[in-house]
């Protein structure tokens, strides 16, 4: 009995740490389903599918989400494409001002949000003839803390990237275009999307620095600490279990899209 316990010690407790994490998730969507008696969804009242129907019946959430999505999608792209550049000049290239480089990308990420928020705020309206507080600043403040995660991914995928397979490419003829495109390219292209899931998370998730820079546009986590202090529909609860549900499901993809890429590759050799 000793022996199974130390050999399955860990299995049960990483599944206990699993379940542990995904409770309030589970929470969240269950209470999707809830049709509460007052303006607060804390007590559950009994089964109902209009929340998903009607999930659009609050007043300002559709325009919150719509904005989330929309600066989560332009962030990101703008992020994942900066980030891949810098990850391979940092990787790749020898220029002055490489090691300030290195560390200057990893400020956003060691710097607290509140801090950051404020210091860009501060920047726009500094700038008041160039930037209106809106739409485009929240855009520009999240693509800036986007791209230092974007350039650790890629970064980590590159240090243990195999120089040999675009040497033998350009031994057969190819162009450093080409064997950036048939070669190099597709090899990253897990890591570039895996960052690219990581920083539309963290883009659709943010509160702090989107508060400060927001002015009067509502992303959905502004709109839900809004609305959180009169009331907190069932709507709110849709919202977040589908874009949840749609990012598992869009991760899970990108897992075995990996698994079979290494597949044939592996046939391939």
């Amino acid at each position: 009995m000793w022996r199974a316990v130390k050999r399955h010690a860990l299995t049960v407790y990483a599944i206990l740490a699993i379940v542990y994490l995904m409770l309030p998730i589970a929470v969240v969507i269950l209470f999707s389903f809830n049709r509460p008696a007052g303006r607060f969804n804390y007590v559950w009242q009994e089964f109902t599918l209009d929340n998903w129907v009607e999930w659009d019946a609050v007043l300002g959430i559709r325009d919150a989400v719509v904005t989330s999505l929309q600066v989560g999608v332009l962030a990101t792209l703008v992020a994942t494409v900066l980030g891949t550049l810098i990850a391979l000049a940092i990787v790749r290239h020898e220029f002055r001002g490489r090691g300030v480089t290195n560390v200057l990308v990893f400020l956003p990420m060691s710097t607290p949000e509140i801090v950051l928020g404020a210091s860009l705020l501060t920047l726009f309206l500094n700038m008041t003839t160039v930037f209106t507080l809106g739409f485009w600043t929240i855009f520009i403040a999240h693509v800036m803390f986007i791209v230092s995660y974007i350039v650790v991914t890629v970064k980590a995928r590159l240090i243990g990237f195999d120089r040999h397979l675009e040497e033998a490419a350009m031994d057969l003829g190819a162009n450093e275009w080409t064997t950036f495109r048939k070669v190099t390219l597709p090899l990253l292209a897990p890591a570039i999307v895996a960052a690219a899931l990581l920083g539309f998370a963290l883009s659709i998730d943010d509160f702090v620095i989107t508060y400060f820079n927001a002015g009067g546009t509502q992303t959905f986590p502004v709109f839900v600490w809004g609305i959180a202090r009169v009331s907190v529909p069932p709507q709110v609860n849709v919202v977040a279990s589908a874009i949840f549900i749609v990012a598992i499901a869009i991760a899970l993809a990108n897992v075995v899209w990996q698994y079979r890429s290494a597949r044939r590759s592996q046939g391939a050799v």
